[in-house]
């Protein structure tokens, strides 16, 4: 299967290869290393993200802590809660077993769910009250302390619920945000990160005992002398003042990063070499898809949101042409507004993509619903960008983990779809072939007569294009070539 996808594959910024330098000795590291499997990127990523779970049964007690400080306090044995208002009893159910497994990718263990069937949330404490009290009570029975609710809760209703059920409770929106703050490890990622938490805290800022009501009135104040004496800035009031000020500087950041991205993906489009962005539902095997499509060692994780730095790999496909393959953030239901603003620089590559693999996770109970949860997100994005959808390939993956009743039900509704197992390797030489039959869509075919001086056209058209014929002259070389149609405008002066 391997040989006959594509040749070869390297990242497109390798490293240095460490082994490869002399010692002091005069042999080098392949002496050292030889018969030691050398670990992928990937590898050192998990190990270093398995090194940083959290421990149970500690606690974090402070008597005076802000809004911000206590929203970063430990996740530890939790209860789940939602809101039933539309679909069906299994999606309901499918709903909070995704809420489950958001809260234990963020370190949680899950002892409890609760459904509450309404026509619409509580305005007041999201489950009403009656509700709360039995939220309360399963909390005292599990000894919870923390609950989590499946929808994003406004600063009232947080409040609210607190006061009933006696814990710390938090909202979907903040559970996705731990996450994302817990997996981030780029610059740019760590600074995106941050910014949508602010923006999710800031109204959300309250204070915990007199901490906040601190004023510096009477005599305190009195340094300004008669009629400026005053209640002065409250502690509150510095901590929402001190948190725009970090979120300018933060947004200013980011667009400075964002400039070097662009940089970046111009030269590839310079370069003419296909850009093929891999997006999908979070957890849906698109890290894997791409390991398995460019033989590199990209995280893979069995967790919601494995994902968030953008990896871009190079393959060469079995014609000998080049693609880019890029490797981006999982969408879910519900994304944070916060988020989608905040990995706006992100998110472009799904916009300035030449093909857009769509990944499906196959065993998922409603892969009908994942898909319109990332196709919203997408055009939302493309909307504001002022820029058109490319186009999709729909790539349903982990066909090995289903039964043939359900592939049968998928073709049916998903018949245009490449069927694949990132896995077992099942489909991929399918998609590789529906993957070249769309690069070479826009091919032009001509033959060029290359001078023996230009050996640099020759090695750009095997890497962008493909060879037909070759024939050696006393001037150069005659090739009958297939190339992309912007390739072959600089090829024109050069045709015979």
């Amino acid at each position: 299967m391997t040989d006959s996808a594509f040749t070869t594959s390297h990242p497109a910024d390798p490293d240095t290869d460490l082994a490869d330098l002399p010692d002091a000795d005069g042999t080098n590291g392949h002496d050292i290393l030889e018969g030691l499997a050398r670990p992928t990127t990937g590898e050192l990523q998990l190990e270093e993200r398995a090194s940083l779970q959290r421990v149970a049964g500690l606690s974090t007690e402070l008597t005076d802590v802000t809004e911000v400080e206590y929203r970063q306090l430990r996740l530890e044995r939790v209860v789940l809660v939602g809101v039933w208002t539309e679909g069906t009893a299994a999606q309901a159910r499918a709903s909070m077993a995704e809420l489950a497994a958001l809260a234990e990718t963020a370190g949680s263990q899950v002892l409890d769910a609760l459904i509450q069937r309404r026509s619409k949330p509580d305005p007041a404490t999201y489950i009403g009250s009656g509700k709360a009290d039995e939220l309360r009570a399963a909390v005292l029975e599990t000894g919870a302390d923390t609950v989590i609710c499946d929808g994003e809760l406004t600063p009232a209703q947080l409040t609210a619920l607190e006061k009933v059920v006696k814990v710390k409770v938090i909202d979907r929106t903040a559970l996705i945000l731990d996450i994302f703050a817990q997996h981030a490890t780029s610059r740019e990622g760590k600074a995106q990160v941050s910014l949508a938490q602010m923006e999710y805290m800031l109204p959300r800022l309250r204070g915990w005992g007199q901490s906040m009501s601190r004023q510096a009135g009477g005599r305190a104040g009195s340094n300004g002398g008669v009629g400026l004496r005053g209640p002065g800035e409250t502690k509150i009031e510095t901590d929402r003042r001190r948190i725009r000020e970090r979120m300018a500087k933060l947004r200013r950041e980011i667009r400075a990063m964002k400039k070097s991205r662009t940089v970046m993906r111009a030269a590839r489009e310079r370069n003419s070499i296909p850009r093929l962005t891999v997006a999908g539902y979070t957890n849906a095997g698109k890290s894997s898809l791409v390991n398995a499509m460019t033989g590199s060692g990209v995280l893979v994780q069995d967790a919601l949101f494995a994902t968030l730095d953008p990896t871009t790999r190079r393959a060469t496909l079995d014609d000998g042409r080049a693609v880019v393959f890029t490797d981006t953030v999982g969408f879910v239901r519900h994304l944070p507004t916060q988020l989608v603003e905040a990995f706006r620089s992100t998110l472009e590559e799904v916009v300035d993509a030449d093909l857009l693999l769509h990944v499906v996770d196959g065993s998922d109970p409603f892969p009908v619903e994942q898909i319109s949860a990332v196709r919203r997100v997408i055009n939302e994005v493309v909307a504001e960008e002022g820029a058109t959808a490319p186009p999709e390939l729909l790539v349903v993956n982990k066909i090995d983990a289903i039964d043939a009743t359900r592939m049968a039900e998928l073709r049916g509704a998903l018949g245009d779809a490449a069927f694949v197992s990132a896995r077992t390797g099942e489909g991929l030489p399918e998609l590789f072939d529906r993957v070249r039959e769309f690069v070479g869509r826009a091919d032009v075919e001509l033959t060029v007569d290359v001078p023996y001086t230009r050996g640099d056209l020759i090695s750009r058209i095997h890497e962008e294009g493909e060879v037909l014929t070759s024939e050696h002259t006393a001037e150069g070389t005659t090739m009958r070539v297939r190339v992309p149609s912007a390739f072959a405008g600089v090829l024109e002066p050069l045709r015979s």
